[in-house]
């Protein structure tokens, strides 16, 4: 098979510079790369980008659970609520915060209202 791995996954941004920020102050990625109309960002071996935009970014339907349309990255987390108050901080939207049997999951917008989610597995 030609397909060996992921390579990575992106975000749509109207705001290059401030997502660049966020990613890194409130999410913890570092910088991997950039040029103008692309910034990558990784973590752990992932590379996630950010692609600017000119025109507005549609709004996908959402609810507490996630995205009801297309990807959605969810990330590890060993402290929700010390990373819940960092990203409100940080301007982040909470869309979410369920503690179920299965895990602990926060589901947040970025500042371009990009779905994310937090997870801590209790499996």
């Amino acid at each position: 098979m030609a397909i060996t791995g992921v390579r990575s996954f992106h975000y749509s941004t109207s705001k290059l510079d401030l997502a660049r920020e966020f990613y890194i102050k409130a999410l913890g990625f570092e910088l991997d790369y950039e040029q103008p109309g692309w910034c990558a960002l990784k973590m752990n071996g992932v590379q996630v980008a950010l692609h600017p935009e000119e025109k507005a970014i549609p709004e996908i339907p959402r609810d507490s659970h996630g995205p009801k349309a297309g990807g959605c990255l969810t990330l590890k987390s060993d402290n929700i609520p010390e990373d819940k108050e960092r990203l409100v901080s940080m301007g982040a939207i909470i869309l979410g915060d369920n503690d179920e049997p299965w895990g602990h999951m926060l589901v947040f917008e970025d500042l371009d209202k990009n779905v994310l989610i937090l997870m801590n597995a209790k499996y």
